[in-house]
């Protein structure tokens, strides 16, 4: 018989996963579990046996179990002072309330700081309010901003003010548990109707899951700007660090965490069933993807395995999806539209490679099998306003939301200045931009930087500055000066470069961040672990270094849903850990150690560097690399290189990596795409140095309704061969329709008068008007574009204007990197824009943006409301198109 706790877990489950935990940490023992002999509640027992018994590797390595009971000692707490933590059901509890982190994000102390910030805030509303009002203070604390992939944990976007939507989300999903409200991270990853994705946040209340947009808030719940975009995902989830069994749809269940469908809370679904079987039309059991084309890759919603059967079912959008099966010895794939059908079946063919082309046959190096596809996403909703409230409601939280904008702002000017750095960069006479720079980035831990500074020796100082010049932008935000002294201290002891190397070396021997890693002192720790005849041996040969690694680490890679996450000595003190750590430690040991290494920027292969020439890593039975192997070798010879060429028919389409253009490699029959950088544009005719192996381009031309043109390219590289691969763009003719005839004469009246105070545009060349929110996400997605669309837009010369309900949301505007025909005009609540949106019927609501395209006969030409990433270069399209009219 299963023996329940009583929060109705599995104890029998719980003790067995614990038990297995507890063999992978044999090297952090006594600091993670020596707190089950301090006196604890059954309670407290319990919950901390489930905490442990779910826990990602890395957080075993990284952090101690004080921390954990401490964690649970603060939950308890906090359900036992507030007034609806009696009311809560025990699964919801333990699954959305105890929970300590909320995705990958860093782990620190928010819950308690964020509490006694928030109690008194809320602790007197009921359920509902209570999230409406902590929405509020999040937007006190964190308002957007794109950044890399790396989550930040909550403190740091408090004490940044900033964060992307995952970070946003992280901080209100923390700040709504720290006050005992159950709450999780939902999102789609990625969206089918453009090249972006998002998340937001449910909190429950009274029995009920709601929906709000983080750091955003809405003086209701189930409101937010994404409410209609989201209407058109082909999945929508959230994750469960546990085994669920509650009533959502599970999509994928791991021993270690669940991720459940939630698509049906805001979309319309129904349910596919895809079947697996081989050449003989015999079920076969296999792994199967539902991908999505999203920035020119197709990436996996999410993966099923089949039931004997051969059999496995979601439930999605209407929209298409590449379906890719997979077995250890098979793999196939089949483009299915939803729309039609909820029946469909892929083959699998016994290859290890492309069923394609096995090689390159003409001079041209063109490959042997070109596939044209296209792609359409579940059709766009009619636009609406949602409910409608009461003005004073609306005046309320338009207040409020100014409110919370001129907070955040005071915070903000606590930041360090462009004064305060030049005083402190002549006093270290240090130089003053590069000081300023870091200062300034470093956000709200400027003075912590400033600090590690000025302690540093006069002698330290410009060492200490490279260091910092080294780092990733957002780690100037959230690392300590205890870090940096680590790193600083360790590099003094190694041999200083010559001039000619100093940029190589600060790169791949000073710098302490390998790939996505929390930053943490290393070198001190790598230093002791080996001796001096040991670590002389690494340095004349590194591979003695992963010899030795290899066998102090065991890998398991089916634990943790994001690998290289654990910090480099954590890991090695661990014991255990994934393999994408594992080459994070070997790389950070060697930079330890004063041998250049890095993971290598394509493929994430460790290397190590010998008079100039790179080497990689192939760690024995390897199952990251194409072909495993039985020992472990160092590979400098087994890569060839990819040119980029381009075709006549393309040449007026930029090529831009994973805007419209990837390329993948084939690895145990499934396509992984290469990291060149986000956004590179300058590709043609330089060569890329690949693996050796078989490869397929994919290049996708986004329509305006959301649907892609698509095409695969399947080609070899063999080991020292160069490739020139056409990166050919398919196009569709899309004319410039004509919304309007004619503005009328009061309109016409009103551009004029706009036009006329911009003196820096040529009032013949149209213009575009954008009614926007700046507080809100989809209005600085709309900003960050023309801004990186700058130089092309100001080759038009029109007019751009952008229109702010109120003076006091100018400051939030920053012309600086908009296009030099940017200009900010009034429009007081709008009222301006009710005039247009009688004119134009595709503009129904309040939904901001709204962009419009006008040309230069007083003609609409385009017209936008609400979300849609890639606006930035629809409107770039319309206005040559424009200007190619006459």
């Amino acid at each position: 018989m299963t023996t329940r706790t009583a929060y109705g877990l599995n104890l029998d489950l719980i003790k067995e996963k614990l038990a297995w935990k507890k063999e992978q940490a044999q090297g952090r023992a006594e600091s993670l579990f020596d707190v089950f002999d301090q006196p604890l509640s059954e309670q407290e027992e319990q919950l901390l046996q489930f905490l442990y018994a779910y826990m990602p590797l890395h957080d075993l390595a990284d952090y101690d179990g004080a921390f954990f009971l401490q964690h649970i000692r603060q939950v308890l707490q906090v359900q036992a002072e507030m007034p609806w933590g009696s009311h809560i059901p025990a699964d919801i509890f333990v699954n959305y309330v105890l929970p300590y982190r909320v995705n990958n994000e860093n782990i620190d102390q928010s819950r308690s700081v964020i509490y006694k910030e928030l109690a008194d805030r809320v602790q007197h509303l009921s359920m509902t309010n209570a999230i409406l009002e902590t929405n509020y203070w999040c937007h006190e604390r964190a308002t957007y901003i794109g950044t890399d992939i790396r989550t930040v944990s909550p403190l740091t976007i408090m004490r940044t003010a900033l964060g992307r939507c995952g970070e946003q989300s992280t901080l209100t999903v923390t700040a709504l548990r720290s006050v005992g409200i159950p709450a999780r991270q939902c999102y789609t990853p990625r969206w089918a109707h453009c090249d972006s994705n998002h998340a937001w946040v449910e909190a429950w209340a009274d029995g009920k899951w709601y929906f709000l947009g983080a750091c955003e808030p809405e003086p209701i719940l189930d409101e937010g700007w994404f409410r209609l975009p989201a209407k058109r995902a082909m999945l929508v989830h959230t994750r469960v660090f546990a085994d669920y069994n509650g009533p959502e749809e599970v999509t994928t269940t791991h021993p270690w965490y669940t991720e459940i469908n939630l698509l049906d809370h805001y979309a319309s679904v129904k349910s596919i069933h895809v079947n697996t079987v081989n050449e003989a039309g015999e079920p076969v059991v296999a792994e199967v993807q539902f991908q999505l084309y999203n920035s020119a890759e197709f990436y996996p919603l999410t993966s099923l395995m089949t039931d004997d059967h051969g059999r496995a079912s979601l439930t999605t959008g209407y929209g298409d999806l590449l379906i890719h099966a997979r077995t250890s010895s098979s793999w196939g794939t089949a483009f299915i539209d939803t729309r039609h059908s909820s029946e469909f079946k892929v083959v699998l063919k016994y290859q290890t490679q492309s069923a394609y082309t096995s090689s390159l046959t003409t001079e041209k190096n063109k490959a042997l099998f070109t596939e044209e596809w296209k792609m359409t996403p579940p059709v766009a909703p009619a636009i609406d306003s949602g409910i409608k409230l009461d003005e004073p409601i609306i005046e309320q939280h338009t207040q409020r939301i100014k409110a919370g904008t001129a907070i955040r702002t005071a915070f903000e000017q606590t930041f360090v200045d462009q004064e305060q750095a030049q005083h402190d960069a002549e006093a270290w006479q240090l130089p003053v931009d590069r000081v300023g720079h870091i200062l300034q980035t470093a956000k709200g831990n400027g003075q912590e930087i400033a600090t590690f500074i000025n302690e540093c020796s006069a002698s330290e100082r410009e060492l200490g500055l490279r260091l910092l010049e080294s780092l990733r932008l957002k780690d100037l935000t959230d690392t300590c000066r205890a870090v940096l002294q680590d790193h600083l201290q360790g590099a003094l002891l190694l041999n200083q470069p010559t001039e000619d190397m100093a940029k190589d070396w600060d790169a791949y021997v000073l710098c302490p961040r390998v790939h996505f890693e929390m930053l943490t002192p290393y070198r001190a720790y790598f230093s002791k672990q080996w001796s001096k005849v040991q670590q002389d041996q690494f340095r004349s040969d590194p591979m003695q270094l992963a010899a030795v690694l290899e066998q102090e680490l065991i890998i398991n890679d089916d634990v943790d849903r994001y690998t290289g996450m654990a910090t480099p000595a954590k890991a090695h003190q661990l014991g255990t850990t994934d393999s994408v750590s594992r080459d994070i430690v070997f790389v950070a040991a060697a930079r330890s150690l004063g041998i250049f290494a890095r993971l290598e920027p394509l493929n994430a292969m460790p290397q190590y560097q010998v008079q100039g020439v790179w080497h990689s890593v192939q760690w024995s039975k390897d199952q990251s690399i194409s072909e495993e192997t039985d020992t472990l070798t160092s590979s400098a010879s087994n890569t060839g290189n990819i040119i980029f060429t381009r075709t006549v028919d393309s040449s007026e389409v930029v090529a831009e990596y994973q805007h419209n253009f990837t390329v993948a490699i084939l690895e145990k029959g499934h396509y992984r795409t290469l990291d060149i950088p986000y956004g590179e544009k300058d590709v043609y005719d330089q060569p890329y140095t690949v693996l050796a192996g078989e490869y397929r381009l994919t290049t996708g031309t986004r329509l305006e309704d959301g649907s892609v043109l698509g095409t695969f390219v399947y080609f070899t590289v063999e080991p020292e061969q160069e490739v020139a691969v056409e990166l050919v763009f398919r196009t569709e003719q899309q004319p410039i329709p004509i919304l309007l005839e004619k503005l009328p004469e009061n309109l016409q009246h009103q551009l004029h008068n706009v036009q006329t105070k911009n003196t820096a545009v040529d009032v013949t060349s149209g213009s575009i008007l954008a009614w926007l929110e700046p507080e809100r996400e989809p209005t600085k997605h709309l900003l960050r574009e023309l801004a990186e669309l700058r130089v092309e837009l100001e080759s038009w010369t029109g007019d751009i204007c952008l229109l702010i309900a109120d003076p006091s949301e100018q400051a939030v505007v920053t012309l600086d990197p908009l296009p030099a025909q940017s200009h900010i005009e009034i429009d007081p609540h709008h009222q301006s824009l009710s005039q247009w949106s009688e004119l134009l019927p595709s503009l129904n609501g309040d939904q901001l943006p709204v962009v419009i395209v006008v040309d230069q006969q007083n003609r609409v030409r385009y017209s936008l409301q609400g979300y849609k990433l890639g606006t930035g270069k629809e409107l770039l399209r319309v206005v040559h198109q424009m200007n190619h009219e006459g």
